[in-house]
């Protein structure tokens, strides 16, 4: 079930002033391309918090650059306090559960939802947890819209967030075109070149036909 909408009107003692560094969330559904862009960032110049405890594997190859303490946000987000200015990754559905008295600058992955369960399924196929079958794949492809069009909707409404969409497969197609957008909505000086080496076409590996 689905949370109600924050009240952004109930925001108390919250400083957005500019002078204080944002938070750089890389945020999207699983399998979106949010490790590649965590990568990105990092060959930018970018600061990572990351514990390195999840390690890289087939399916991620170059990391996952995850912070297990993510998902225990509601319990204890004290680490954010040294999160300014650096580059945490956030799955969508944990995104209402970032505290609203830090400012965020949201990186938000998209991807074409056939490429995401492709991706998915054969993650499951080598852990021996899958695959499953259509009726699921065509029920979870559902919940993901859904969560999309209510998440989106949802960082409309929040004063302290700044959201960039990036495609993933623009970003692999034309990756100058993404990193010139990811220079100008963040405030770091990033070095662009040494992220344009990043990306990695030969990783892209679950392609959707064409209609």
């Amino acid at each position: 079930m689905l949370k109600k909408d924050v009240d952004v009107n109930s925001i108390k003692n919250v400083d957005f002033s500019e002078s204080i560094a944002p938070i750089i969330v890389v945020s999207g559904l699983p399998r979106s391309g949010t490790s590649m862009m965590m990568n990105l960032l990092n060959a930018g110049g970018i600061d990572l918090v990351v514990d390195n405890i999840r390690k890289a594997d087939t399916d991620n190859p170059k990391g996952y650059f995850e912070f297990e303490k993510v998902k225990q946000l509601q319990k204890d987000n004290t680490w954010m306090a040294n999160a300014h200015n650096k580059a945490v990754k956030v799955i969508s559905m944990l995104l209402n559960k970032l505290p609203n008295n830090y400012r965020y600058k949201v990186i938000f992955m998209e991807r074409n939802i056939k490429e995401i369960m492709a991706s998915q399924q054969k993650m499951l196929a080598r852990l021996g947890n899958g695959p499953q079958n259509g009726t699921n794949d065509i029920e979870l492809t559902k919940k993901f819209n859904i969560h999309l069009h209510w998440i989106k909707n949802w960082i409309k409404k929040q004063p302290h967030m700044d959201v960039l969409y990036v495609n993933y497969n623009q970003t692999i197609k034309n990756p100058n075109e993404v990193i010139r957008k990811i220079t100008t909505f963040l405030p770091n000086t990033l070095n662009a070149k040494n992220m344009a080496f990043v990306v990695d076409q030969n990783l892209y590996r679950q392609k959707s036909q064409p209609n």
